[in-house]
């Protein structure tokens, strides 16, 4: 079989067993729906300023940013967690003692990933369209379709490289679940982010989850951004995170557990 049937057929079984474990559904899936139509029945008539320029209303703010937590939580919280899991339990080890490839795998992670995002963007799209009046245009759907895609692979690289910090399945989920709640949270996913200090601000910016939710902002609102769509510089920070990630990975990941 081809490389590409090989990494098919492992992101079939991965889907399997992803779609299969209420943990990674209710993390991924359920919270960010929740919270999308918690927001946006609170704030459905209100207005946050952006960017001190000009103001959004408060579902055009939230329904990028639920999108934002979604991947970020398929990916540097989920897989994250399942590869920590894996390598311990000795299930890396076993794979790779296999004639399977390492791309393969990698490649498995990687879809099941971009499936577990896209289905989350549709959602949620879905329900800031029908349930608040969120319209995105041609452009807004095109570009928001290219950020997650290329975000997801992004965030898989880093997942990849975070996964080699952590040398227990014990201390994996309340690290990875510490990491992810502090990051959304100054990046202004959970609380609009005018309401923080310039400095808070500009540390989120040059972390990986703030350029994500704003390059997904454009996409929504291309008014944020002069009138464009596609956020180039923030979207190239993400990739400047993930490319980072994979080269740290690539010099510390291990298939055989830590210990």
């Amino acid at each position: 079989m081809s490389t590409a049937s090989l990494a098919a057929h492992q992101a079939k079984y991965d889907l399997l067993v992803y779609f299969r474990d209420p943990r990674a559904r209710g993390f991924t899936l359920a919270l960010p729906v929740l919270l999308l139509l918690l927001f946006g029945y609170i704030f459905k008539h209100d207005t946050f300023s952006y960017s001190g320029r000009l103001t959004i209303s408060g579902d055009s703010y939230y329904l990028p940013r639920m999108i934002a937590l979604g991947l970020v939580g398929t990916t540097l919280s989920n897989l994250v967690i399942v590869l920590v899991s894996k390598r311990e339990t000795g299930a890396l080890k076993r794979r790779r003692a296999t004639p399977i490839r390492a791309q393969v795998l990698i490649a498995g992670d990687v879809i099941t990933s971009e499936v577990s995002a896209i289905v989350i963007a549709v959602v949620l799209v879905a329900i800031g369209w029908l349930a608040y009046g969120v319209h995105l245009s041609a452009a807004g759907i095109g570009a928001l379709a290219v950020i997650v895609v290329v975000a997801t692979a992004a965030f898989c690289g880093l997942a990849y490289g975070v996964s080699t910090l952590i040398n227990s399945v014990d201390s994996a989920a309340p690290l990875v679940t510490l990491i992810f709640f502090a990051l959304n949270a100054i990046s202004g996913i959970y609380v609009p982010e005018s309401l923080f200090p310039a400095w808070l601000r500009d540390a989120a910016q040059v972390l990986p989850v703030r350029p994500l939710a704003s390059a997904m902002q454009a996409a929504v609102a291309p008014v944020t951004n002069g009138g464009h769509a596609f956020n180039w510089p923030d979207l190239l920070i993400v990739l400047a995170w993930g490319a980072a990630g994979t080269l740290f990975a690539l010099r510390r990941f291990s298939w055989s557990p830590s210990r």
